[in-house]
Order: structure tokens, then C-alpha cells, then sequence
């Protein structure tokens, strides 16, 4: 059990204006550990009070949020040793980079720096000695801060899920199937005579990409200061559907040892993730729960399981191609963002790389 710091560390929220940034802000609004010292955005917000520069998009905004005034994007008046970075891709680059070199530690959701051989791409239940690249990175780059970052929110889901079989049994191959919720769009987001009573098979950003290689990273070990990639083979098809939260992965996968679904709900059932026992205030009970209902897991009935930390597994069987099929859902603005980077904060407070 990590014991708590002695008082509240304080953070800022890069982008903090934007949906995945009001969801930092929602979840950091009583976290026992972080404070929200300052908001950050676009050079059009910085001086506003947060609450008139935000257009908030669900519940009450915390009242002390709101009397925050939004300052630029940048290291000189964001007075934080923490920063979390809803950044879109456009601005994340320069953005964290700087942030990194100022002496800050940025947990980024952005995809600029996932895939850099020295940047974590964390999950804490999965591969928290990628941590060991911190001093690399910080070595390499000549700067005192660190870059951390979490997956693609649909990776995280797919990661989350695949975790204990591959530990298990050894994963060669995967065809994945995504059916992704419209929160994933962020703010406005999809318009709705383009989504209403319609399927769109196609999501920017490079999103089916990011799904076939961000997994082989995640699931990858950490040896001679560096990760190797899981060798397995990916192929991936997105779309985006008609739901608010949570994205769900229909996949069929080939195993390196075979298995019946029996034994694969076993590993998944017993299945706790490396930082049990920790204590860390986001980490849900069970990381991935199994449900033995035929039409399950749903987004309506499933995305807030573990207070949207948890992703739910459901369907497995065999698959008459490969060796297994199963779906998996998880809530994507939670566990596939905000509530990832703060979930990586608090991994990083317990093994002492964030000081209170």
C-alpha cells in the first residue's frame, strides 16, 4: 500500500478547456493525491476565468476550478512539477517538449511521442518497468523533465483485454474490429447528419495505425534499456458509431499455445495486473472483469464498471479460423485518456519519480 504524500502535489492541465481536458479536470476535482494549480490552453482563453473560457459539457463545474484564470501553454507561467496534456496532436509536440525540458513531468494523451523508443507508452498493470526509460529518455534528450504517455483510447481497451492471454498463452496474431464511441471525436465532434442511423468506416489520425502498433509496444518487455516489441501481428478496421461512451473491440486472436475459451476466462478471471496491492486511488478493483452474459459487454450497461477504469470482457469462444474470439469494451474518455494519465501519475508518485 503506497502511503499518501503528505500533502496534495500540485498539477496543471494542458488543453484544459477541451473535453478530454474537462475530464481531467472532473476527475482531479477530489483526487486524494493531485491539485489543480493551473489551467492551460490556446492563446485565445489564456486570461479568462476558466469557468467563462470553458464550455462545459456535463455535471457542475468544481468550484474551484472555475475562479482559475487560463494562462498559455507554456512552462514560464504554468507553475506545476506535474502537467497533464490533453493537447491535440497539432500543439502536443512542441508543447510537451518544452514542458519536458523546463524540468516538467508531462503524462501526455497525445500520439506525437507514443512510439519514440525512450517514451514510455504506460499501462501500469501491464508494463510498469517501461519506466525504466525515463533516465534514458532524459539522457538522450538533455532534459531534466520526462514525456510519459498512454495508448490510443481504443488500444487501451485492446491492450487491457489481451494483457492476460498474452502473458498466458502468447499472442501471434489479431483481427480487430472497432465500434467507437462519439465522445472519441471530442467537442463538437461529429456532425449529426452524419452519424444519426449511420456507421461511418473510416476515423482520421491515422487511428487504425496507432491500433496495429501501439500494442506490440505496451505488451513488449523491457530489456538492455529498451523495449522489444511483442511479435505479433495486427490488423485493425475502425469505425465510428452511434454511442457517447465506450469503445468496443470485436477480435479474433491465434495463440502461440493453444487454449479453450474455458481456460481463457480462467486467465483473465485470475488475472490482477503489476501494481495490486499498491493502493493507488484510480486503480479500479479488477482491471478487466468477465461477464458471462451472451450480449455482453454493452457501452449503456458496462462503460462505467470500475468507475470507468475497468474494461469488460465478454463473448469468448472459439473462432473457427484462429483459435479464439472475444469483445471488449471500455469507457474511452476514462480509462482510454484522462483517467489513464492520472492512473500513470499515481504509479509514477508510488515508485517515487513524482515528489510531493
Amino acid at each position: 500500500m503506497t502511503a499518501a504524500p503528505i500533502r496534495k502535489i500540485p498539477v496543471g492541465v494542458l488543453g484544459a478547456t477541451g473535453a478530454v481536458g474537462q475530464t481531467f479536470i472532473k476527475l482531479l476535482a477530489n483526487h486524494p493525491w493531485f491539485e489543480v494549480t493551473a489551467v492551460a490552453a490556446s492563446e485565445r482563453s489564456a486570461g479568462k476565468r476558466y469557468s467563462d473560457a470553458a464550455h462545459w459539457l456535463s455535471g457542475d463545474m468544481p468550484e474551484r476550478v472555475a475562479k482559475l484564470t487560463v494562462t498559455a501553454c507554456d512552462p514560464a507561467v504554468v507553475d506545476a512539477p506535474v502537467v497533464f496534456s490533453a493537447l491535440d496532436s497539432d500543439a502536443a509536440e512542441e508543447v510537451e517538449a518544452a514542458f519536458a525540458r523546463a524540468g516538467r513531468l508531462v503524462l501526455s494523451n497525445a500520439r506525437n511521442y507514443r512510439m519514440d523508443a525512450d517514451v514510455p507508452l504506460l499501462i501500469p498493470e501491464v508494463n510498469p518497468d517501461h519506466l525504466a526509460l525515463i533516465p534514458i529518455q532524459r539522457a538522450a534528450r538533455g532534459w531534466s523533465g520526462a514525456i510519459v504517455t498512454n495508448s490510443n483510447c481504443s488500444t487501451m481497451v485492446i491492450a487491457l483485454a489481451l494483457a492476460p492471454l498474452h502473458q498466458a498463452f502468447g499472442i501471434e496474431q489479431l483481427f480487430v474490429t472497432t465500434l467507437q464511441a462519439l465522445s472519441g471525436a471530442g467537442y463538437p465532434g461529429v456532425p449529426s447528419l452524419d452519424i444519426l442511423g449511420n456507421i461511418i468506416p473510416f476515423i482520421g489520425g491515422g487511428e487504425e495505425e496507432k491500433i496495429e502498433s501501439e500494442p506490440l509496444k505496451i505488451l513488449g518487455t523491457f530489456e538492455n534499456g529498451a523495449v522489444t516489441p511483442a511479435r505479433m501481428r495486427v490488423s485493425a478496421q475502425v469505425n465510428r458509431v452511434a454511442v457517447e461512451h465506450g469503445h468496443t473491440a470485436c477480435m479474433s486472436v491465434k495463440l502461440a499455445s493453444r487454449a479453450t475459451p474455458d481456460a481463457a476466462m480462467d486467465a483473465l478471471r485470475s488475472w490482477k495486473g503489476a501494481i495490486a496491492g499498491l493502493g493507488l486511488p484510480s486503480a479500479p478493483e479488477r482491471a478487466v472483469i468477465v461477464t458471462m452474459e451472451k450480449d455482453r459487454p454493452q457501452p449503456r450497461r458496462d462503460v462505467n464498471a470500475g468507475n470507468g477504469m475497468s474494461v469488460v470482457v465478454g463473448r469468448v469462444r472459439t473462432d473457427p479460423m484462429l483459435d479464439l474470439r472475444l469483445v471488449a469494451m471500455g469507457h474511452n474518455t476514462i480509462r482510454g485518456a484522462a483517467g489513464a494519465s492520472i492512473l500513470n501519475a499515481e504509479l509514477m508518485f508510488a515508485r517515487g519519480l513524482i515528489k510531493a
